[in-house]
Formats: structure tokens, C-alpha cells, sequence
């Protein structure tokens, strides 16, 4: 048994979904809410909090955003090792100015919206296990886009490390999430 032991994973259990090993890194190609062209290695050296949403939700995208502003709260000053990337799942509406304008609204320091063609967004959610359908349009042209609502953890290396999903705590993630950022490699 004592030879067992030195093999062990060290450190508490996670209290979120340990996807270690199980999704890709953190990769793609598409477009900043300042215009510009942004890949996975643009985020490097800080853990990334990524959640596929839409500015037009009207419940959950939100809701999700203002968690993780308690989330960041929580971390203190370890906050400044975070990003929050903002992705679309509706690239029709959500032009760049548009995600600027919707996740400077929580917090322009750590977020950014992230948006790209419909294909870069298809692909991208494919690659990250997303599910999104666009609901029928209302009379007025009006409509919602249903979609996966959990959080996906990287660490500073770009790694998928968790995922959290709408019964995670806002403390269960920060206490999660400084594990990550207090990670070295």
C-alpha cells in the first residue's frame, strides 16, 4: 500500500467536473470584440472561463455572466490570472460591437466576446461537445437560440481542465479555479 500512495493524485477531489485529458485545448481562430483576429494562444498565461452564450438571451447568458462576476469576486486579486471568453452561438446578431458592448456591461477587464462565421462557430462547438438550435422566428423576425449553458475551465496553458455547470456554487468554482491559477505547469 505504501508504494500505492506515492502514485496517488495529490490534493482534494474537484468540486466541478474534472475533464482533464477528456476535451481538446484550448484552439481556434475568430474575431475579438475589438475587430481584431484572435486565436486559443492569444489567452495563454491565464486560465480562461469559456461559455458559449448569445447578447440576446434573455435568462441563462446573463445569469451565467453574472456568476462569474461572483466568481471573480471571490478570487480577489487572483482575478487578474483570469479571462472570460464570451463566445457566440449567434454570430448573425452578435457583431463584435455588439459582444463589447454586452460583456464590457459585466466586466471589459476580464471578459471578452468572441465571435466568428457560422461554420468557425459550428466547428468550434462541435470540438467542445456544444449543443445551440435556433427557435423559430417570431412574426417581428425575433428569436432565442436554446443552448448549453456550462463553463469550461482551461488553465494558464491552454489545457481543458473542468467544467462547471448551473448547480456549481459561484464558491465551488473559485475554489476550483484558484487551484488552476495556483497551478505552475
Amino acid at each position: 500500500m505504501v508504494a500505492l500512495a506515492g502514485c496517488t493524485n495529490a490534493g482534494p477531489p474537484w468540486h466541478l467536473t474534472n475533464v482533464s485529458g477528456h476535451l481538446p485545448d484550448l484552439d481556434f481562430s475568430l474575431t475579438g470584440d475589438d475587430g481584431r483576429p484572435v486565436t486559443g494562444a492569444s489567452f495563454r498565461g491565464r486560465a480562461s472561463l469559456v461559455y458559449f452564450g448569445y447578447t440576446h438571451c434573455p435568462d441563462v447568458c446573463p445569469e451565467t455572466m453574472g456568476r462569474l462576476m461572483e466568481v471573480l469576486a471571490k478570487l480577489g486579486p487572483d482575478a487578474q490570472k483570469v479571462r472570460i471568453l464570451f463566445i457566440t452561438v449567434d454570430p448573425a446578431r452578435d457583431t463584435p460591437q455588439a459582444l463589447h458592448d454586452y460583456v464590457g456591461a459585466f466586466d471589459s477587464k476580464h471578459a471578452e466576446g468572441l465571435t466568428g462565421t457560422d461554420w468557425q462557430i459550428e466547428s468550434l462547438a462541435k470540438r467542445y461537445r456544444v449543443a445551440y438550435q435556433m427557435e423559430k422566428r417570431d412574426p417581428n423576425g425575433n428569436y432565442e437560440v436554446t443552448h448549453s449553458s456550462a463553463v469550461y475551465v482551461f488553465d494558464a496553458q491552454g489545457r481543458a481542465r473542468l467544467l462547471a455547470t448551473d448547480n456549481d456554487t459561484p464558491d465551488a468554482i473559485a475554489e476550483d479555479l484558484r487551484r488552476i491559477v495556483d497551478q505552475r505547469s
